[in-house]
C-alpha cells in the first residue's frame, strides 16, 4: 500500500508493513517531552499508573521554559515538582536554568530529534521537529504521563496535504511569511488532523531555521504534524548536532493526499496576521497604518540565530521608537552566546531594545511582556488569539523578525524596506 512520509514513519514504529489513513495504531516512541506547565499534570498521571521508573532515562526530556525564571510562587512550586521528579527518575535530558532554552529550539540543538523519529510532547508546537523529517506532534499531559511510563502512544493515522515548494524567496521574506501565507490560504482548520508534507525543489532555498518556523506553526492550520522532505541541509544539521542514527523516509510516488498545493516562494510578500487568528493575514502592502505599543522578537517560532540576524540587520544604526517597548528573546543559551559573539546583542541594546534570557513568557501572556487593555503588539510568536499576550482587549499582530524590527523603529507595522 502506498504511503506518505508520515505514514511510513508511523508504520515502522508500529512494526507494520503498511498502514492507511484512519487506522488506529500503537507506536513506539523515540522521545517524550514536557515543560514546566504540562509536566506536573503528567507526573500525576504517571503516578496513577503505578510504575516506579520511566521507560527510558534518555528518551524523556523536560524543559522548564514557560514561566521560568519563576515568575511567582505557584510557578516556582511547579518547577520544584518537575525538578524533583526528573532527579528521582534519573532523567538525563532535564535542562535547568542556565542550560535550558525554549524547548522547541533546544531539542534539535541538543540532537534529541532526528529524521525518522516519533516524538510526542505535551506542548502543541512539538510539531517543530518535522523540519528534520521526524513525525512529531503535541499531545495532552495524560498521554505524556502514559508515554513516560510505557514508551508507547496510540494514534489515528492522519491523511496528508502535499505542499510542493518551488522558486526562491524575495528579500526580507522568511519562513514566518511562508507559513502565515499558507495559513491565510487554507485557514486555521484547513489541515485539521492531517499531515502537512513539504516537498519540492524550492525547499533547498529554505534554511533549517525557516523550516523549523514553518513546521512549528503547522498546528496553527489544525495539522497533526508538519514534515519536510529530508535533503542535504537536513542531514548536515543532524550530523552537526547529533550522533544518533537516523532514517530517511520518502513518500511513495502514488501516495494519496487530500489535496496538492503548490507554493511558489517568489510570489510571497512579507505577511502579517491580524487579530485574532493566524489565518487573518495581509501582506505588508495591505496593512495600512496600525500604531503599536510593543514588539516581541523571539519564541519557539522565531528566536533562532537567523531570526536574530534578520532583526539586527534592520535595527543596526537605528533607534527603537521611544513609545515602543522592544523585547528580544534568544531561544537558547547557545543562540544567546552566538548572538553576543556576532555583535547582535550590542546592536539590539544600542538601538534601545532589551534582551532577555530564554523564556516563553510573553508568548502565552505569562510574564515579561504582558499587554494592558487597548495595547497592540507585533510579535514573532505563533498565536494571536483573544487575550493571548495579556488583556482580552489587547491585540497581537504576528509577523517575521524583520517586520517586527522595522515596526519597533517606526512605531507602527512597517516593512523593512521602509527603514
Amino acid at each position: 500500500m502506498a504511503m506518505t512520509m508520515t505514514q511510513k514513519i508511523l508504520a515502522a514504529h508500529a512494526g507494520l508493513d503498511s498502514i492507511k489513513a484512519g487506522q488506529l495504531i500503537e507506536v513506539n516512541l523515540d522521545l517524550v517531552l514536557g515543560n514546566d506547565i504540562t509536566t506536573p499534570v503528567a507526573i500525576n498521571e504517571f503516578n496513577r499508573i503505578g510504575v516506579d521508573k520511566v521507560f527510558h532515562k534518555e528518551k524523556v526530556a523536560i524543559v522548564p521554559d514557560h514561566f521560568t525564571p519563576n515568575k511567582d510562587i505557584k510557578s516556582a512550586e511547579q518547577c520544584k515538582c518537575t525538578r524533583e521528579f526528573a532527579y528521582k527518575m534519573g532523567i538525563k535530558n532535564y535542562f535547568e536554568i542556565g542550560q535550558m532554552g525554549i524547548e522547541h529550539a533546544l531539542i534539535p540543538e541538543k540532537g534529541l530529534a532526528v529524521a525518522g523519529d516519533v516524538i510526542i510532547g505535551a506542548d502543541s508546537h512539538t510539531c517543530t521537529y518535522g523540519a528534520l523529517g521526524a513525525f512529531s506532534t503535541g499531545i495532552g499531559s495524560t498521554d505524556m504521563g502514559a508515554g513516560m511510563a510505557t514508551g508507547k502512544a496510540w494514534f489515528k493515522v492522519p491523511e496528508a496535504i502535499k505542499f510542493v515548494v518551488t522558486g526562491k524567496m524575495q528579500p526580507w521574506v522568511s519562513g514566518k511569511d511562508i507559513i502565515l501565507h499558507i495559513i491565510g490560504m487554507i485557514g486555521v482548520d484547513g489541515a485539521r488532523y492531517q499531515s502537512m508534507e513539504f516537498v519540492g525543489e524550492g525547499i533547498k532555498n529554505l534554511s533549517m531555521d525557516d523550516r523549523f518556523t514553518i513546521a512549528n506553526m503547522a498546528i496553527e492550520a489544525g495539522a497533526k504534524n508538519g514534515i519536510f522532505q529530508v535533503d542535504e541541509k537536513t542531514v548536515e544539521y543532524i550530523k552537526e548536532h547529533s550522533d544518533r542514527e537516523y532514517t530517511v523516509y520518502e513518500a511513495d510516488a502514488d501516495a494519496e493526499y487530500t489535496r496538492v498545493i503548490e507554493i511558489d516562494l517568489s510570489t510571497i510578500r512579507p505577511t502579517v496576521a491580524f487579530p485574532h487568528l493566524p489565518e487573518n493575514t495581509r501582506t505588508i502592502d495591505e496593512v495600512g497604518e496600525v500604531i503599536i505599543d510593543q514588539v516581541v522578537i523571539g519564541s519557539c517560532t522565531n528566536g533562532r540565530i537567523d531570526d536574530l540576524r534578520a532583526a539586527a540587520k534592520v535595527l543596526k544604526g537605528k533607534k527603537v521608537n521611544p513609545r515602543i517597548r522592544a523585547i528580544i528573546f534568544p531561544a537558547t543559551q547557545k543562540i544567546y552566546l552566538q548572538a553576543i559573539r556576532e555583535g547582535l546583542i550590542e546592536i539590539f541594546i544600542e538601538a534601545g531594545a532589551v534582551v532577555s534570557t530564554p523564556t516563553c513568557g510573553p508568548c502565552l501572556g505569562g510574564h515579561m511582556g504582558i499587554l494592558a487593555k487597548g495595547e497592540r503588539a507585533v510579535a514573532t510568536t505563533n498565536r494571536n488569539f483573544v487575550g493571548r499576550m495579556g488583556h482580552t482587549e489587547s491585540e497581537v499582530y504576528l509577523a517575521s523578525p524583520a517586520v517586527a524590527a522595522a515596526s519597533a523603529i517606526t512605531g507602527k507595522i512597517s516593512s523593512p524596506e521602509e527603514v
